[in-house]
């Protein structure tokens, strides 16, 4: 991951430091920026590349196990921290997507309003497999773990209208009122979405989502 100097001047305190936390091989605190005020953390960091020409650092993220018994030689593990750092920069993707997602719907599920952010996730309408399944928020719903889980398993389907539909073979079933409340209680409604229009679900994508639901039924 590159770490741009501050300003232009390699001298500058700000880029001093980091330039002696490579030499002294200092492990450090990583902070990406997800959206204004929001960071996600990793450590340890290393900054292991110093490129004045191009006026940045390079910084690899290791695994904070082998940190506990000391850095001496774990500079030498290449491969490993390449590894490590690929997971964190997947990380990085993944908290950025749910971050935007869950502010367009105002951190609260699209389906049933819950407002409780530490049991909410960022659904993709179209898949990381789908050749259109990028992390947008055109691509994304704002979704309770239960309401997720259902989406991912064809349970709960969204029309490109924006309304819900419930498995028939779910809708017959007779059992507790989470199944009826949670579940079959959606049927007909319509689900939440971004006041702005820019933000809303693609319909296009929707409209594919929804036919593999309704093959699922």
């Amino acid at each position: 991951m590159q770490y741009r100097y501050r300003g232009n001047d390699p001298r500058h305190p700000d880029n001093v430091r980091p330039r002696r936390a490579t030499q002294s091989e200092t492990p450090l605190i990583y902070f990406s920026g997800l959206m204004p005020g929001r960071y996600l953390a990793h450590w340890p960091a290393l900054v292991v590349a110093d490129d004045p020409a191009a006026l940045c650092f390079t910084v690899a993220i290791d695994d904070p196990q082998p940190a506990s018994v000391g850095y001496k030689g774990l500079l030498g593990d290449e491969a490993r921290r390449l590894y490590v750092t690929r997971l964190a920069r997947q990380r990085i993707h993944q908290a950025a997507f749910r971050e935007r997602v869950l502010t367009a719907y105002e951190r609260a599920c699209a389906m049933c309003r819950l407002r409780h952010e530490e049991l909410l996730d960022a659904a993709h309408i179209l898949p990381d497999s789908h050749p259109l399944g990028e992390p947008l928020v055109t691509n994304g719903l704002s979704l309770c773990k239960l309401h997720h889980a259902a989406f991912d398993a064809n349970i709960v389907g969204v029309r490109p209208d924006f309304v819900l539909q419930v498995r028939d073979d779910v809708l017959a079933e007779v059992d507790g009122p989470m199944l009826a409340h949670g579940l079959q209680g959606l049927q007909g409604t319509r689900m939440a979405v971004p006041k702005k229009d820019l933000l809303r679900p693609d319909r296009e994508f929707l409209a594919t989502r929804y036919d593999v639901f309704r093959r699922a039924g």
